[in-house]
This record gives C-alpha cells, sequence and structure tokens, in this order.
C-alpha cells in the first residue's frame, strides 16, 4: 500500500484513504473486462455478442417467427432496453439493422421489411417507420430455447431472466462473422460459407484430431455477402487458419463488355466486403480530376437492384489488365480484410483460436445442448408416463374409483392409499373430465403410453453413449447444410478464388501518370527542373546569376530520372515529380539525401535494358545493368565503393566491344570492352595504369566503326582500328599519348 496522501480529516465526517493507483488499477481491469465479456467480443458458441443475443431473444418472445407477421422495430428496441439492455435505442437500432442488411450480413438473422439502408453507405429509416421478424438462420439459433438447452441468468434488474447463450445449430461466428474493438484487445473475423463450415464440421466428428489441411480443403476462405474475388495463394489461407491471425486481399468483379468497332467497357458488378459503393466512385472520380488515372477516361454508376459501375477507358488500345492494377493501386477495388479470430472460449476466457478450435467448441456446445434437451425430454415423458399410468389404474377401477370421489371425505387420501398412487397422478385423475371416460380414451392413453415408454428407451440409450450423440450431431449438421447447401440462393457460394496476375509493374506505374513530353534541365549549381514540351533550342534557357546548364534532355513524364553523384551513388527521381519550368526549379539535394561534399556528374532517362560503365578517379570501374542502378528511397543506391579521396568520376552507356580510355596525363588505351567485368556494386578492376593523376575520359564504340571524337569547334574526327593499332592494348596497361588532332581539354565529346 503506497503512502497515503490525504491529510487528516478536521471535521467529524467519515473519510477513508484509499491508494490512487490500487483504486485506479482496479476499476480500470472491471471496466475493461465489462468491455471485453459484455460489448466487443462474441461467445465462440453462438457467435453472438450480447446485443445481438438479447434482440434474438426478444424478438423470440414477441413471437416474430419467419411464418409470423411483421412487427415495428420500435417495439423491438423498446423492450430489448427496457427488459435487457439498458443502453440507448439507438446503438440497439444500428445493431438491429446490421443483422438484416444482406451486403453485411452473410445470412441475416434479421428479415427486414422497410428501409434498411443500402451499400453506398445510406442510413436506415428511423425505427417507427421499419418492421421486422426472425429468420430460418436465427429460429436454428434459437432452437430448443424452451426445453433447458442453455443456462439463464437475471437481468440488470434481476426481474426476468435472459439466457447467457444461445443453443446455436447454427454456426454463426464464422457463418456471419464478427468485429470489435475492446480495451487493448479486438476482434475481426470475415464472413465464411455455411455448407463448407458444415462439411468441416462433420468431418472433424468423424475424425477428432483431423489436421488443418484437410479442414481448409473443406473452408476454402471467407465467403462475403458481396461477392469479390480473393487472390492470395493457398499457403497463405492456410496460416492465417492455423495461426487465427491474418488477412485476405479482395478484389471486386469485373468483366470486359464490348461496345463495338473494336472499343470496350469494363464492368464491376461485386464491389470488396465493407466498402461503400458511393464513396469509392467519388475517389475514383477524385483521383481523375487530380490526372491520377490516366489511362481511365469515364465512369458510371449503373446499379439498380444489382451493382454495376462501368469504367471506360482513354481510348480502345488500353489494356484493360494495366487499367484495372492502377485502379487496385490507388482505391478500394482491392482491400486487405484482415482476420483476428479473438473470441470468448466459453464464454469467458478471450483467446486467439485457430479454425480447428472453433468448430471443436461449436461442437461441444451443440453436443451439450443436445444433452440437456434429451434430459428435459426424458423429464417430460416420465411425468406424462406417471401421469398415464395413473389415469390407466383409474379405468381398471373406474367405478370404484368414482365411488370414492363421491362418498368419502378425503377421496385424495383414500386413492393414495388404496392404489399406491403419487400425489401427480391423483390429481390427474381429479381433474379428468367426465367426457375422458369414454372407452376410446383408454385406448388412445394406452397408445400414447406405448409410444413414450419407446421414446424414452431411446433417449435413454441416446444419453448412455457418447457415439450416438455424435451421430445425431452429425444428421443435425447435415439438416443444416441441406438448408443452405450450394444449389441454394442463399447458401451458394458468393466469392471467388483467383490469382493476381503477373503484371509489368513498371507498365502499371507508367498508367498512373500522365504521358507528356517535358525537357529535363540540369544546371551546374545542381538546380533541376522539366519544362514541358521538348525544346529544341537549349540556349534560351534561363539560370539564377552565376549559374548556367549543366544537361539537358528530352524525357516523357512517365520516365525515371536517374542521376549519378561522386560519392558512387545512384538516385531515382520521377520525371512527373520534378519542379515545373516557370521558376528555375529546385536543388537536388531538398529532392534527395546526397553528402554535401559530393557533386552530380551524370544525370540521364533511365533505359532499363541498356548497360552502365561507372569508373573511379583512380581508374577503377565496372559495367552494371541499368536495371539495378534503381533507387527505392530518397539515399539512393551505392554502386560504385569510393573512398576519399577517391571519387567516382564517370558514367557512361556500355555499347559496342571495344572501350577506349584517356587519362590526365592524355595517354590513351584501347582495349576489349568484354575484359571489364559486370557486376552490382564494388570497386571495379584497373582500367587503366597512372603515374601521376587518374582517368580523364572514356568511350566505348563498334571495332567495325571506329573510334570517334569531337574537337572544340564541334567536328567529329573517326580513326579505325587499324589507324589506332599502336593504342591497343591490355586492359590496366599505361596506354600511348593521344593521336594528333585529339581534343587539348583530352575528353572524347569535344
Amino acid at each position: 500500500m503506497g503512502k497515503n496522501l490525504i491529510p487528516p480529516s478536521s471535521g467529524g465526517g467519515n473519510i477513508e484513504g484509499v491508494d490512487l493507483k490500487s483504486a485506479l488499477e482496479e476499476r480500470y481491469l472491471a471496466y475493461a473486462l465489462s468491455t471485453i465479456m459484455g460489448r466487443a467480443l462474441p461467445d465462440v458458441r453462438d457467435g453472438l455478442k450480447p446485443v445481438h443475443r438479447r434482440i434474438l431473444y426478444v424478438m423470440r418472445q414477441l413471437r416474430l417467427n419467419p411464418n409470423e407477421t411483421f412487427k415495428k422495430c420500435a417495439k423491438i428496441v423498446g423492450d430489448v432496453m427496457g427488459n435487457f439492455h439498458p443502453h440507448g435505442d439507438q446503438a440497439i437500432y444500428d445493431a438491429l439493422v446490421r443483422l438484416a442488411q444482406d451486403f453485411a450480413q452473410r445470412y441475416p438473422l434479421v428479415d427486414g421489411q422497410g428501409n434498411f439502408g443500402n451499400i453506398d453507405g445510406d442510413n436506415a429509416a428511423a425505427y417507427r417507420y421499419t418492421e421486422a421478424r426472425l429468420t430460418e438462420v436465427a429460429t436454428l439459433l434459437l432452437e430448443g430455447i424452451d426445453e433447458d438447452a442453455v443456462d439463464f441468468r437475471l437481468n440488470y434488474n434481476e426481474e426476468e431472466n435472459e439466457p447467457v447463450v444461445l443453443p446455436g445449430a447454427f454456426p454463426n461466428l464464422l457463418a456471419n462473422g464478427s468485429s470489435g474493438i475492446a480495451v487493448g484487445m479486438a476482434t475481426n473475423i470475415p464472413p465464411h460459407n455455411a455448407a463448407e463450415l458444415c462439411d468441416a464440421a462433420i468431418h472433424l466428428i468423424k475424425f477428432p484430431n483431423a489436421g488443418m489441411d484437410k479442414l481448409v480443403s473443406y473452408v476454402q476462405g471467407p465467403d462475403f455477402p458481396t461477392g469479390g474475388v480473393i487472390v492470395d495463394d493457398q499457403s497463405t489461407i492456410l496460416e492465417a487458419y492455423k495461426s487465427g491471425r491474418g488477412s485476405f486481399r479482395v478484389r471486386a468483379n469485373w468483366g470486359k463488355e464490348d461496345t463495338g468497332r473494336g472499343g470496350y467497357q469494363i464492368i464491376v458488378d461485386e464491389i470488396p466486403y465493407q466498402v461503400q459503393k458511393s464513396r469509392l466512385i467519388e475517389k475514383i472520380a477524385e483521383l481523375m480530376l487530380n490526372r491520377r488515372l490516366p489511362l481511365l477516361g469515364d465512369i458510371r454508376d449503373e446499379s439498380a437492384e444489382e451493382v454495376r459501375v462501368v469504367l471506360e477507358p482513354k481510348s480502345r488500345a488500353v489494356d484493360p489488365e494495366i487499367l484495372m492494377e492502377s485502379l487496385y493501386k490507388l482505391t478500394e477495388l482491392e482491400t486487405r480484410i484482415s482476420l483476428n479470430m479473438n473470441v470468448l472460449s466459453g464464454g469467458k476466457v478471450p483467446k486467439v483460436m485457430s479454425l480447428r478450435d472453433v468448430l471443436r467448441e461449436w461442437l461441444d456446445h451443440r453436443r451439450d445442448v443436445l444433452v440437456r434437451r434429451s434430459r428435459y425430454r426424458l423429464a417430460q415423458i416420465e411425468r406424462r408416463l406417471e401421469i398415464l399410468d395413473g389415469l390407466l389404474i383409474a379405468y381398471l377401477n373406474i367405478d370404484e374409483v368414482i365411488r370414492i370421489i363421491r362418498f368419502e371425505d378425503e377421496p385424495k387420501k383414500k386413492l393414495i392409499a388404496k392404489y399406491e398412487l403419487t400425489e401427480l397422478q391423483v390429481e390427474s385423475i381429479l381433474n379428468m373430465r367426465l367426457r375422458s371416460l369414454a372407452k376410446l380414451e383408454e385406448f388412445e392413453i394406452s397408445k400414447e403410453h406405448g409410444k413414450l415408454s419407446e421414446e424414452k428407451v431411446q433417449i435413454e440409450a441416446l444419453l448412455a453413449s457418447e457415439e450416438q450423440q455424435w451421430a445425431v450431431l452429425r444428421h443435425d449438421i447435415g439438416e443444416v447444410k441441406k438448408k443452405f447447401g450450394e444449389d441454394t440462393e442463399l447458401g451458394r457460394r458468393r466469392t471467388k478464388f483467383s490469382e493476381a496476375k503477373e503484371i509489368d509493374l513498371e507498365a502499371v506505374q507508367e498508367a498512373m501518370i500522365e504521358k507528356e513530353p517535358v525537357t529535363v534541365v540540369l544546371s551546374e549549381k545542381g538546380w533541376i527542373r522539366a519544362m514541358k514540351g521538348h525544346l529544341a533550342d537549349f540556349e534560351t534557357l534561363a539560370f539564377k546569376e552565376g549559374d548556367r546548364l549543366n544537361t539537358a534532355f528530352h524525357a516523357e513524364t512517365t520516365d525515371k530520372v536517374i542521376l549519378f553523384n561522386t560519392g558512387g551513388k545512384f538516385f531515382t527521381l520521377g520525371a512527373d515529380k520534378l519542379p515545373g519550368g516557370r521558376g528555375h526549379g529546385e536543388p537536388v539535394r531538398v529532392m534527395v539525401d546526397m553528402d554535401n561534399d559530393t557533386d552530380i556528374i551524370a544525370v540521364f532517362k533511365l533505359e532499363p535494358g541498356r548497360k552502365l560503365l561507372v569508373a573511379s578517379t583512380l581508374g577503377n570501374g565496372f559495367i552494371v545493368p541499368e536495371a539495378e542502378v534503381v533507387a527505392n528511397t530518397r539515399k539512393g543506391k551505392q554502386v560504385l565503393n569510393v573512398k576519399q579521396p577517391v571519387e567516382a568520376a564517370l558514367c557512361v552507356p556500355a555499347e559496342g566491344d571495344t572501350i577506349a580510355v584517356v587519362g590526365e596525363n592524355r595517354k590513351l588505351l584501347i582495349f576489349p570492352l568484354s575484359d571489364i567485368p559486370e557486376m552490382t556494386r564494388g570497386k571495379g578492376v584497373r582500367l587503366q595504369k597512372y603515374k601521376d593523376g587518374g582517368i580523364k575520359d572514356v568511350r566505348t564504340f563498334r571495332k567495325e566503326d571506329g573510334l570517334t571524337w569531337e574537337d572544340s569547334a564541334d567536328r567529329t574526327h573517326t580513326r579505325s582500328l587499324g589507324e589506332l593499332k599502336e593504342y591497343v592494348g591490355e586492359r590496366a596497361q599505361a596506354g600511348r599519348v593521344a593521336p594528333k588532332g585529339f581534343p587539348k581539354n583530352g575528353k572524347f565529346g569535344g
């Protein structure tokens, strides 16, 4: 106990000191348990939370069976709130509405009449306008509730009794799913196909130690009321059911509809579970407005009773698969639905359970219900047989019985003493009507006695044999399966399975960017921008004072721009993300995380099929495939390993079969390109040997074309390999002084 910080009382009041920490812990724990058990987590046995259980029980009390008339929801909500659930009327009505929505519940428990909301997210009408009654599924959950099938407890004011759990002859937890957030824990169970669950349960009865692989062969995956397509592989689904945790990728179902003359439109007829159609369409329209979906021309909602969303491509040349893939990435046409089977085991213990554990607890509950109902029926039969035995004794001695009743002062005691009858038997005889004295009635009693005696023997045999109990359950579950089988409208599987098609991610990325021509401009001080269109004259470009053009090239907004710096790192920028050409752009260092002591030495448009030659000031280098230099983060990708004072010096396309290297000492060396290794990262190999200085420039070419260079007057000079014979050698040699006419700056580019 902590130190009591409450000052002593100066008055006559009785103040008791309480340790704040202990008090808070105790009260918060009580609140947490109340939330977990009374509101957020469903019971594994009937799959219901208290509010849903109370709604169904009240509807049963109001005799709102499937074949009876509807009653106002206001009456149902009032009775639930007044008798069992003293919370807000709107919260109760919202729970009732959800039980009736066929797009929210796979197997609705309430049959609603009136406006109960829709898939667009519109709310239900007020409860004074709507009416409801139970469905066949709900009657299965309640079946046997009056036959001592489950325990009852006192309600909140101890005036009435309510069921602790429902008998649950339907696998409701998995069939309809559940979701809730408690204190420190949550649950999310997607709906499943009832027929598949029944098959798995029957298999588990036959083989109590059945493996998860076998059970998942029956329960293939969730079955959503709104359909859709699950694109996860079987191993992912199996792992989720084994652990009780996981997620499922669900996509909208779509088809291609020809519109004539080579045109087409895409029809989406099923959207993922719990996605509001109106919000989905608004989001797509917003993305189109922001030019994030350049492949999509128009979207229309032509839905009536069924979902029908029409997507029109920008042109007939658009690949429908790539268009849909871009929509999956940016919209709720693809969602992830989580699985977290955190439920109340035995109605008391919160626990994450596997598919097998959930089915096992449901089956054990069903067996318990069967035993309790059988005992209840047996007690009823024994009571009735006792009465019939007394009535038969009365018929056999009818004259004497009548005499005793007419003339004796205490006929009850006399009958008990004379015929050894029980209190119940005597009461039945004394309450017998005169019309029952007919001979035919005696025959009917004998016949009923025989039937009940036979039923009693059967029930006693059932209670004595666990094997027989499981056989009865197997039959009952089989009947449920027939009622909700694949051949029924409600029972047929709605959600399909498919593999996510292998789509070129680059193409999808491009599809999400409107393709427009741009000119990428980099200044010597490292400012970058993208001018609209392909500029023909770079001389007209304006720069900040003291700055000038470094590099400019034509590209499209769908292209990636690659930068290479003196630290040996490559950086990647989307051409569509570059600042516009109205100002001077932005510094590259703002867009990528580049060290302050490094500079950009090359910038170009990505061509994934090409190869690059990278080299350091020391003359070391190697060839790297261009696809390998793409960086996915601002930090870039280290490719050429250099250590100060050595820096990366060159990055040129590796085309042709021969390489010419020139050093700062103006010595030229030519050797086969195949002598340079291909790597994705490293220091590289020595290209040319230097006594002083380092590398100046490098150029790759084809033997038959010869080596070219441009002088300061922009004149092109070409020398055949025969003319340059004395410069041909082996990699890492020193080479010879460059021939007459070679540019004075020592570079091939003039």
